[in-house]
């Protein structure tokens, strides 16, 4: 099944820069597109760009993200993450493609002490999370041929990450506080890439969860940044309560991967894939 057709939305995101050209790179014909191309909350423009490119799958992951921004912005989350996203959709049902939707591990309000499984319900904290759950049902509601794959702490060469501002304070501050009571897994862009080109491959439809392997709080994902890039600043562990922010995180977002395990979709540990990143990116901290 490879070689085909496939549409990527936000393709100058942080996650579409890795996956488009992985994806050329596995023999598939690559339509890359982002706002400059392609306004997916523009209905009829929409419809009018698949009626012409005809795509056999499309991997929707043009989004807005700035979770803490949505709370003061909502109609423009809700009309890029809903809206948008269901206009991609009804598309996508217009011109019989499968579609991908990358969605996240903030539908769930983290109030759970075990991985959760996709179809557990959920039960989004905040605007971003609703957002992208609005996204979700437009998705079920429209298509039977979808993938919805929801990441959680996803990091990756072409955007501002938690790693690279790690990196970045640790050579400027004396010390650093970090949030120790928010438990997750890290997930690198190349790891969900990998996931999205071999799932899509499968008629495996339906909700579908990815991250890195393992599990860790941000401090101690902080820790382990600074010791594998050799940087001795010292890192203290603060409270949520300690470190308020406008949006609510979930405290525990550890997500049931076995779907992707029963499918035989490798995820590497996520120190792993933190080394792999570091040997290879260029810090983007700015």
């Amino acid at each position: 099944m490879t070689g085909r057709r496939i549409l990527v939305t936000g393709a100058r995101g942080m996650l579409g820069q890795d996956l488009v050209p992985y994806l050329e790179q596995k023999g598939h014909q690559v339509l890359a597109v982002d706002l400059k191309e392609l306004d997916i909350t523009k209905s009829e423009a929409v419809q009018s760009f698949f009626t012409t490119q005809r795509p056999q799958i499309v991997i929707h992951g043009a989004a807005y993200t700035a979770v803490d921004k949505a709370e003061s912005d909502a109609a423009t989350a809700y009309l890029v993450n809903g809206y948008g996203t269901q206009n991609i959709a009804v598309a996508c049902k217009a011109v019989d493609a499968a579609m991908v939707y990358i969605s996240t591990d903030y539908v769930f309000n983290g109030t759970q002490q075990q991985p959760y499984l996709p179809l557990d319900p959920t039960a989004p904290l905040g605007v971003y999370g609703r957002s992208k759950l609005m996204g979700e049902w437009a998705v079920q509601g429209i298509l039977e041929r979808y993938f919805i794959v929801r990441t959680s702490w996803l990091y990756g060469q072409h955007g501002k990450n938690f790693v690279d501002t790690m990196i970045h304070l640790a050579q400027t501050q004396e010390e650093l506080k970090v949030v120790a009571d928010q438990k997750g897994s890290p997930t690198w862009t190349m790891t969900l890439a990998g996931a999205l080109e071999q799932l899509i491959q499968t008629d495996q439809y339906g909700i579908h969860h990815c991250s890195d392997e393992g599990t860790c709080t941000w401090f101690d994902f902080a820790q382990e940044i600074l010791r594998q890039k050799g940087l001795t600043t010292p890192v203290r562990p603060v409270t949520s309560a300690e470190f308020i922010r406008p949006a609510p995180r979930p405290q525990y977002s550890l997500l049931d991967k076995s779907s992707l395990h029963n499918l035989g979709i490798p995820l590497a540990d996520w120190r792993e894939s933190l080394s792999q990143y570091l040997a290879e990116a260029t810090p983007c901290a700015d």
